[in-house]
């Protein structure tokens, strides 16, 4: 899947760039106000977890060029492949600094950006220059010697909806490619695209609009009024997502606080916590929800801290049920007077129930933990033998499908054959 949108990208970017370098530039102005809006998102572009779209403004300029009908009244005539051109030149003009600080995109970053603003401009361009968009109040084709009409309200709703598909094209193509880059499920990975539409992605979807239609009336004086605050939004993103990592990392110097004090080994924790997460993601957990494991992961051996004798190697997993749910009890009132969220707490006070009365989280931490535990000082076959006592466990104290995703995970990852043993 991913050979085949890069190989798709890259097509459309030769047949583009070739159209242009044949026929020319049209409304050169145009073309370089707006080549220079997408370099400033790509300048200005950010990786930042909380966001699945890296530079927004970049985004909202290629899309507002590629629906672009008119220019303070007067009509464009640039076509699909020029606006295919005009943002792979600007996106990457736009990507030499961060390659230089060894922060490049990745080629589906490209690709997605290519593809995206290709078939926003693909949808519109031909039915603008056939004048389809006329019966709908669209801005005419036909040059007068004053501004045009301004855009109907069906119009608008025609570029809404022209957004909002291109929008859905981009998750699912999103999705793909991560599917295929880290063997994810689909479905979970799509879901998660779709809910981020609803947050930067609307403010994306808005302002291109917006711009493509105050060029059509005002001109290109348009352009850095309405960009601005979508660039003021992208600065909070970035700053309420520098605050998301000091908490992270808050929780992870709370949590090392037992092998701080001998209670547990050294990154037990940080282990615990990086499996749980992909057998989180493997069972189709949300975003929202993978964080709250992951938290709660790497704080499920806190309540150790309470006792007088330290568990050796810290391995609970080994103990008997009652002081198993002693610990986690402890672990969760520690998790709650440390502010953390009380969804981790209740993770971790629930880690050691039944697992037919845990939430879901709590059956993987519970089971990645006895994972971690027994395969620490085992050799090399420890990781298949650990794999089948958890199986041999899953009728009391561990949830199958939960054991059966950590099969996968590892399978997938350390090369391990998930196959029982006889």
């Amino acid at each position: 899947m991913r050979t085949l949108v890069h190989t798709t990208a890259a097509l459309l970017t030769l047949v583009s760039l070739a159209h242009t370098l044949w026929s020319g530039l049209d409304e050169r102005a145009v073309a370089l106000s707006f080549g220079l809006l997408v370099l400033l998102g790509e300048l200005t572009r950010w990786s930042g977890p909380e966001s699945r779209e890296a530079a927004p403004l970049a985004a909202a300029g290629a899309l507002s060029y590629a629906l672009l009908g008119e220019d303070a009244g007067r009509p464009t005539h640039h076509g699909a492949l020029q606006v295919v051109t005009v943002v792979v030149a600007a996106t990457l003009v736009g990507c030499v600094p961060h390659v230089a600080r060894g922060q490049g995109p990745t080629a589906d970053h490209l690709a997605r950006r290519v593809l995206t603003a290709g078939f926003a401009a693909v949808c519109f361009q031909p039915l603008y220059n056939q004048g389809v968009f006329d019966a709908w109040g669209g801005p005419g084709t036909d040059p007068g010697p004053g501004p045009g009409p301004d855009p109907g309200p069906v119009y608008v709703l025609l570029l809404v909806a022209l957004l909002g598909l291109t929008s859905l094209c981009d998750a699912v193509l999103a999705a793909a490619l991560a599917h295929a880059r880290t063997g994810w499920p689909f479905g979970p990975l799509l879901r998660d695209e779709l809910r981020a539409m609803l947050g930067i992605g609307t403010a994306v979807c808005a302002t291109g609009v917006v711009m493509a239609l105050a060029v059509a009336v005002i001109g290109l004086w348009a352009l850095p009024v309405f960009s601005l605050p979508l660039l003021l939004t992208q600065f909070a993103f970035r700053r309420y997502a520098a605050v998301r990592a000091t908490y992270r990392q808050t929780i992870a110097s709370l949590a090392r606080a037992t092998e701080i004090a001998g209670y547990t080994p050294a990154g037990h924790a940080r282990r615990v916590a990086v499996l749980s997460r992909a057998v989180g993601r493997e069972l189709g957990l949300s975003e929202p929800e993978l964080t709250v494991l992951e938290y709660a992961a790497l704080m499920h051996d806190i309540g150790q801290l309470s006792l007088v004798d330290p568990v050796p190697a810290g391995a609970t997993a080994a103990l008997p049920a009652a002081e198993q749910r002693r610990i986690a009890l402890l672990g969760g009132a520690v998790v709650r007077q440390t502010g953390v969220a009380a969804a981790v707490a209740v993770v971790v006070e629930r880690q050691a129930d039944p697992y037919r009365e845990q939430p879901v989280s709590a059956c993987v931490v519970r089971a990645v933990n006895a994972y971690e535990e027994m395969v620490r000082d085992a050799g090399a076959g420890g990781p298949l033998r650990a794999l089948e006592e958890l199986r041999l466990g899953t009728g009391r104290d561990y949830r199958p499908e939960v054991v059966e995703s950590l099969a996968r995970v590892l399978a997938r990852n350390g090369g391990l054959v998930h196959e029982r043993m006889g």
